[in-house]
């Protein structure tokens, strides 16, 4: 059997509209475009979070977070369930780890940090020490003495190879991609590899770009924040949607860049010789954030929510002799299943407590230009037999085929902080959708279909019990 390499690359806030292949005006993603063309876009793909750090931990592991207690920023963290890296390492892959780390407030010496799970190399950031943030430019201790108080809140501490600090100053998107692209070329064709990917871009604050990128765009920076300027929150209510000018188009230069990497990255299979042996996934960590310019297109909500916007990613494979070329999945898929599919394109024995699934046999009945076919041979679960849940504690929400219930505590304090600081609406109470003709969540069925309603708030109070959640999914009034 030959084992696949694989690349995931993982980006940060990208909106669901923001591919140039959607139509949406002012894009410019030719490379994802290319990892479309060439494999499948599944349209209905889904993260564990509307927030980075559950996110990421339920995608390292293939087990929803919560199952540890992973609800929000304040208990996230990677657990202790092994990560899909842990087993391509016992199973001989190279494992690498590029770019932004975010379980938690981990150090370099926690299990949350890459050399700690899984990733015999690495280079990363840990956001998780700077507010979930990066900074785009400087990443080294005279930045951090010139920044003095402000140095967590903009992210330019040194990053970590292993334990060890590195110091540089250049853009961070393009030293992460560099990084990864270096290792696949040392890699291609001596033994398989697993290169994780995880960009900064586009998560705030955008205007951190190259001089002679905003000297082409005739962007000008406003400038990062330092103490004395302002309060640090009346500072950043004036640099989020709407209040920064250019705000969109510092988000489009920041996803052009980022495309612009990828590509390097896939020209490091190409000539390493090995783009037909590699299995490339992208998706983005959880909904677009509508405060820092993303684009969810008609998907209502943003990132922060259990709307479609926070939790809906753009999610594309190129996998050649699997997913054919333009194909289209529009059965629900979840980043938790990335774990399971690996694992099994790998070789391994399937691990009994990861909670998503093998994606192959989906991607292979999925036709070009054509949605999949989940009763067709091969054996993938019908769609209307899934079931996929999210809880962070102040909102929670299922989806069974193509019916949502979310519920939402709105008077909580988390909701009322989600309103003020990020300028979005978290809604209010239970709303119940049919995702196939309203994926904009607009006409709100509860009131209508009672009987539903109780039906999916039990089956989310069977799914707290079988992770380990107080019984505590009773809908609001």
């Amino acid at each position: 059997m030959t084992r696949p390499n694989i690349l995931l690359i993982v980006s940060d806030d990208h909106g669901y509209a923001d591919r140039s292949a959607e139509g949406t005006p002012g894009v410019r993603t030719p490379v994802l475009d290319r990892l479309a063309a060439e494999g499948a876009t599944c349209t209905d793909a889904y993260v564990t979070a509307p927030i980075c750090s559950p996110s990421r931990a339920g995608l390292i592991t293939g087990q929803y977070q919560q199952r540890w207690g992973g609800l929000w920023f304040d208990s996230a963290h990677i657990g202790s369930a092994p990560t899909i890296a842990e087993r391509l390492r016992e199973a001989g892959y190279a494992t690498g780890y590029f770019g932004k780390v975010h379980y938690g407030d981990e150090t370099a010496a926690d299990r949350g940090a890459p050399p700690h799970h899984g990733f015999d190399e690495s280079f990363y950031g840990l956001a998780g020490q700077s507010m979930g943030r990066l900074h785009y430019l400087h990443h080294t201790g005279d930045a951090v003495a010139e920044y003095g108080e402000a140095a967590e809140a903009m992210g330019v501490q040194p990053f970590w190879s292993g334990e060890d600090p590195v110091e540089f100053d250049g853009f961070t998107t393009d030293e992460i991609a560099d990084r990864a692209g270096a290792f696949v070329e040392r890699h291609a064709g001596e033994q398989p590899f697993f290169a994780m990917v995880a960009f900064n871009a586009v998560h705030n604050f955008c205007w951190q770009l190259p001089d002679d990128e905003l000297a082409a765009r005739g962007l000008e920076s406003p400038g990062d924040w330092h103490p004395g300027a302002a309060e640090y929150l009346d500072w950043y209510d004036g640099a989020i949607s709407p209040n920064l000018p250019d705000g969109r188009a510092f988000y489009l230069a920041q996803l052009e860049l980022m495309d612009r990497a990828i590509g390097r990255l896939l020209d490091s299979l190409d000539a390493g010789g090995v783009a037909e042996d590699t299995i490339v996934v992208y998706l983005t960590d959880n909904g677009g954030s509508q405060c820092n310019y993303g684009d969810n297109g008609a998907l209502r909500g943003t990132k922060y929510t259990l709307w479609e916007g926070g939790i809906r990613v753009p999610f594309l494979v190129r996998w050649p002799g699997v997913a054919a070329a333009h194909a289209v999945v529009r059965e629900p898929v979840s980043a938790l299943d990335l774990a399971a599919t690996f694992a099994a394109a790998a070789g391994l024995a399937k691990n009994e407590d990861d909670d998503g699934r093998d994606l192959r046999a989906l991607l292979g009945t999925a036709g070009e230009g054509t949605a999949a076919d989940a009763g067709t041979a091969g054996g993938a679960e019908a769609h209307a037999e899934r079931e996929l849940h999210w809880d962070c504690g102040w909102q929670w929400a299922v989806r069974r085929g193509d019916w949502k219930l979310l519920s939402v505590a709105g008077d909580s304090p988390t909701a009322q902080y989600v309103r003020t600081v990020e300028h979005t609406n978290t809604g209010d109470g239970l709303i119940l959708t049919d995702l196939a003709g309203d994926p904009g969540e607009r006409d709100n069925l509860a009131a209508r279909r009672p009987r539903l309603v109780a039906q999916l708030t039990r089956a989310h109070e069977r799914w707290r019990e079988q992770v380990g959640l107080p019984a505590e999914a009773a809908p609001p009034d």
